[in-house]
């Protein structure tokens, strides 16, 4: 269920995405402020930085949620590329055959923001639903940290099917995060 008045948009042409990364940013602060993150302006700044960067990416798209003219949350991704590093921050290395990348086969929601009045009434399962709508992929892939605080996103990521298959480190001193695949 998602709550009467929201509206939805799908963005996948770049320069739109780039016009938005500003009110993108300021959401990712509020939320990512909060436990297990508790990351900063800093932190902000890098999202927006990086954000910027993944636009341009094969299959990239955004899906915003507004409340009136209030943005109240967002959704990204994109296809994994075939040089792809996704799998091999792996803590357990998989079998080839699943790491095996072409450009296609899988999907990865690199961001999943819902501001705090608007949780738990739908609003990530709408945006998630229509982030991948139409792909084209195989399978879809989403990390989520395993702090207990993160327990209600993992919940709802295993209800939505994902399963997890590893644990991943992004680089040397990054946290550690949950992988998870939805076929």
């Amino acid at each position: 269920m998602t709550p009467t008045g929201l509206t939805y948009e799908r963005i996948g042409r770049t320069e739109e995405v780039v016009r938005r990364l500003d009110a993108l940013a300021r959401v990712y602060q509020e939320v990512y402020a909060e436990p297990p993150y508790r990351e900063g302006p800093r932190d902000a700044a890098d999202f927006r930085e990086r954000a910027g960067r993944q636009a341009v990416r094969d299959g990239f798209r955004l899906v915003l949620a507004r409340d009136g003219d209030e943005l109240v949350g967002f959704s990204y991704g994109y296809r994994l590329p075939p040089d792809t590093g996704w799998w091999r921050a792996l803590e357990e290395p998989l079998d080839d055959a699943f790491v095996e990348e072409d450009g296609r086969r899988t999907f990865n929601v690199a961001e999943l923001a819902v501001r705090g009045p608007w949780r738990r009434q739908g609003v990530a399962a709408a945006l998630h639903r229509l982030l991948i709508a139409d792909q084209e992929a195989e399978r879809t892939t989403l990390t989520v940290r395993p702090d207990p605080e993160a327990a209600p996103a993992r919940t709802a990521y295993a209800t939505w099917g994902y399963r997890k298959v590893g644990r991943a480190r992004y680089g040397d001193g990054h946290p550690a995060y949950d992988v998870m695949v939805l076929p």
